[in-house]
């Protein structure tokens, strides 16, 4: 059958619902990390669960395939790294909704999106 992965990054993990787009970034916490500005809500709930949403605007990279290659090493990045924020959401009572969005203009390697990754991750854990 079908064996879940350790790493993996499910759609139930990830952020689709239109009413919960609007409500995290009409109501969320922000901050900005380069290249990302993050957006982030954390509510009490009776189910813990974390939700991401991964952003590139097409103002600033106007080839599909350069957004594409960016929002997959930004979704590798979180994938690897969500453990933490999983296991405290969990320890809480908490949902957590995120919203990663890219704001360079710049194509930047994935090391350096990886730890902007961790540390956006550091800080919603810490303020949650």
């Amino acid at each position: 059958m079908s064996s879940a992965k350790p790493h993996a990054l499910p759609k139930s993990e990830r952020l689709c619902s239109d009413g919960a787009k609007r409500r995290l970034f009409d109501e969320g916490r922000s901050g900005f990390i380069y290249p990302f500005r993050y957006t982030y809500i954390a509510e009490s709930s009776t189910s813990s669960s974390v939700e991401v949403l991964f952003s590139v605007p097409k103002r600033n990279h106007k080839r599909a395939n350069k957004r594409n290659l960016l929002k997959r090493r930004m979704r590798e990045a979180y994938r690897l790294q969500n453990d933490e924020l999983k296991l405290m959401a969990k320890s809480r009572g908490i949902a957590l909704d995120l919203a990663l969005v890219y704001s360079s203009k710049e194509v930047l390697p994935y090391n350096t999106i990886a730890y902007a990754i961790a540390k956006i991750l550091a800080e919603v854990a810490a303020h949650s």
